[in-house]
């Protein structure tokens, strides 16, 4: 017998998860399931399957399912919520044409002629491989699907020997001082005309003093905040292969925790922004003002390689910017000198000033 779920999406629409499960001697023989806008197409797709799976022989086909519904048991099943690149990763693989094919179909040459259909970097391919490749990893001892996890290993050693995949680029940019000046000065007139725009002269120099992400800035809630002990927990830090419960406690610098304190003493987020939308004005901001290939992420660079200037060793930086491990780290470490560049910077003191 067949059941549905109905579950309220973020965009606030409401989902219909059609579910079969099938047993047989008190054993999970076959699961399949579906999801619909609609509840009353939700119930007709579950009285057609539960008619055709009725039939002699339907389960022997169900058993090579569709490379899709496949994706859609892996979401359904898999009690981790996805990240939203994740997600969109596997919305794309199930729309492809390898998605159409049955497990027993899919070898290393599908797997490699998919990869070069994308029309991406060779760092955005290896994340389609390295996300598909968690599907082929419990397919077949989870539900018994012919899905041959050797294939896609074949397939990424083939890709990355013919250079189809690869890690991104390590960006090693850095913003100067005149370009820091440039952008407070911007701001500080925007904030004066209008004081519903979004605080960048407070966000731009929190991101460096805290080595904050974007979207971890806009995620910080008060509750979270230990503010005698400098600490802060950052929920659904991003690390490779988990991102949702993946909260860390994390130290903050006496700069970082100066700037929380300027906010409003609320309950909720500290800094109750769209993290696009931060990033998409720094971006406009920075074409106004002719600044070349600067992005937000880079002020993050920017911090960790400060606290490695002002003489702070692996633990220690790794303590404040979340890093688990010294190889993930190195790549911040771009010294450019000895002491702390903003130790006169005025604009700090500016905005403690201004907020009195």
């Amino acid at each position: 017998m067949g059941t549905i779920v109905s579950r309220k999406r973020k965009d606030g629409t409401v989902g219909h998860t059609a579910q079969i499960r099938l047993k047989k001697d008190g054993k999970l023989t076959h699961t399949e399931s579906q999801t619909f806008d609609r509840k009353p197409a939700a119930q007709a797709w579950l009285k057609k399957r539960e008619t055709e799976l009725a039939q002699p022989g339907a389960l022997i086909k169900r058993a090579d399912p569709l490379l899709k519904d496949v994706i859609d048991q892996y979401n359904l099943e898999n009690k981790k919520e996805h990240g939203k690149t994740k997600t969109q990763v596997l919305n794309t693989i199930k729309t492809a044409k390898i998605g159409e094919l049955r497990c027993s179909e899919i070898n290393s040459q599908e797997l490699v002629e998919f990869c070069k259909s994308i029309n991406a970097q060779p760092s955005t391919r290896g994340n389609y491989m390295s996300h598909l490749a968690s599907i082929f990893t419990v397919a077949n001892p989870l539900w018994g699907y012919p899905l041959d996890k050797q294939a896609i290993n074949d397939a990424r050693v083939v890709l990355d020997k013919i250079g189809m995949i690869g890690k991104s680029n390590q960006r090693s940019r850095r913003p100067t001082l005149d370009e820091l000046d440039k952008l407070m000065e911007h701001y500080t007139l925007a904030e004066a005309k209008r004081k519903d725009v979004i605080p960048m002269t407070r966000l731009i120099p929190f991101a460096i003093f805290s080595t904050r992400r974007q979207e971890e800035i806009c995620r910080l809630e008060r509750r979270d905040l230990e503010q005698a002990d400098l600490v802060i927990t950052v929920r659904d830090m991003k690390n490779p292969g988990e991102k949702k419960g993946n909260d860390v406690r994390t130290e903050l610098t006496p700069e970082a925790l100066r700037l929380i304190e300027l906010q409003p003493d609320t309950k909720g987020r500290i800094w109750p922004y769209n993290a696009e939308s931060v990033s998409a004005s720094f971006t406009r901001a920075c074409v106004i003002l002719g600044i070349e290939d600067l992005h937000f992420h880079d002020l993050r660079h920017e911090g960790i390689s400060r606290l490695f200037e002002l003489g702070w060793n692996i633990p220690r930086v790794a303590s404040v910017s979340g890093h688990r491990s010294w190889t993930s780290l190195k790549r911040y470490t771009h010294i450019r000198q000895v002491g702390d560049k903003y130790k006169h910077w005025p604009w700090f003191a500016k905005i403690l000033s201004a907020n009195q």
